[in-house]
């Protein structure tokens, strides 16, 4: 078996994966912290959480006979991000740097469906199954035990070497590999990403409301973004980077190298206006194969009316608002109206000057200290 997670370990590395750790499948560590924080109600809609805990706390009930985890890891940042500056340019629109290029699931699960077929060769007794992101399976936490790094303050997997801009993947396996030891947490006493997030969702070290969270509402929340929330939001439609940009062992992270996962259709550097031109089979088109076409057109224009809400006053953005309102849904309506309501007066809601304080300071860490391409 030890030779055999050697060999595991060169072919994850063949097929690109640029970490790899095999654990056992036992969860129960992880059970208390997990369940406090599903009956404070941090994962606001996200009911598939608490509906499949019994699955996420035993991986075994996904595979019968799962002996080993094995943990995969592939670098996404495309080159040339460009954060700071979209982050900076309050009529561009922020894309979180995982969905700009093609959707990886798939891609992520195809590797690993081969690591398992190699595997297979050599050990013809193997049952395997290649998740990522595609069942309940607590990815973290079992990264975690595998030794690819510790759960950071954020609630990010994070490697002193290779910082947090990665995917990850499993493999369900029922072969008794050595396993690997876990880090030891290196945060200290670094509180950046607590501070830096614009909402506060962070609202205690290793605790993430993610009510408050922007990649929850601008994802997975279907409804109305609470208004409160949507001044602080600023140019940000579709995910949010804020506490990987700061993290100091980012400086560390490695550039990631699939041409999948570059930039398509400029969306690295779209103008909010080009992006609220679209029509909905532009969208459709568009986003083939991308992981934002799941949230739906109407969420895409719920997103985008929030940041041309909180653009500098524009007409061209106040006629682009009006001319949408006859065709919106009632959801969409609701952000336009708030939108052009906002255009018009230019007044600015509460705790919106210290979120575009730390936007400023953000921009200021990434241009100084990241490496230029990011």
């Amino acid at each position: 078996m030890a030779a055999l997670a050697e060999l595991i370990r060169g072919w994850a590395a063949a097929l690109g994966f640029t970490g790899v750790g095999i654990s056992k499948p036992d969860l129960a560590h992880h059970e208390p912290l997990l369940r406090d924080w599903l009956a404070a109600g941090h994962h606001g809609d996200m009911q598939w959480l608490a509906d499949n805990l019994e699955l996420r706390l035993d991986p075994a009930k996904l595979l019968p006979g799962t002996m080993r985890v094995i943990s995969v890891r592939l670098d996404y940042l495309p080159t040339n991000a460009g954060c700071g500056q979209t982050l900076a340019d309050p009529n561009r629109a922020y894309i979180s740097r995982y969905a700009l290029g093609r959707d990886y699931h798939k891609l992520m699960r195809n590797r690993l469906k081969q690591l398992g077929e190699q595997i297979a060769a050599v050990a013809p007794e193997t049952i395997c199954r290649p998740f990522s992101d595609s069942a309940p399976v607590l990815e973290r936490p079992l990264a975690a035990d595998a030794g690819l790094g510790w759960i950071g303050k954020h609630t990010l997997l994070l490697d002193d070497q290779a910082g947090s801009w990665f995917f990850l993947g499993e493999l369900l396996i029922n072969l008794p590999l050595p396993v690997d030891q876990p880090l030891t947490p290196r945060c200290g006493n670094c509180v950046a990403c607590i501070t830096i997030c614009p909402t506060g969702a962070i609202i205690a070290p290793y605790q993430l409301d993610a009510r408050r969270c922007i990649s929850y509402l601008t994802i997975e929340h279907q409804g109305a973004i609470p208004e409160e929330l949507r001044p602080l939001l600023g140019n940000r439609i579709y995910g949010c980077d804020d506490c990987q940009l700061v993290c100091p062992w980012n400086r560390y992270a490695q550039l990631g190298q699939e041409a999948d996962f570059q930039p398509r259709h400029s969306l690295d550097r779209a103008a909010l206006l080009d992006l609220w031109q679209w029509d909905e089979a532009t969208f459709l088109a568009r986003f083939e194969g991308s992981a934002i076409r799941r949230i739906g057109f109407e969420r895409w224009q719920r997103n985008l009316a929030v940041a041309l809400g909180n653009a500098p006053t524009d007409p061209a953005i106040i006629s682009a608002l009006e001319a949408r309102l006859a065709s919106a849904s009632p959801l969409v309506a609701d952000h336009i109206h708030w939108a052009l309501a906002r255009q018009r007066s230019g007044t600015a809601a509460p705790g919106e000057a210290e979120a575009r304080n730390k936007q400023a300071r953000l921009v200021r860490v990434v241009e100084k200290g990241l490496p230029r391409e990011f």
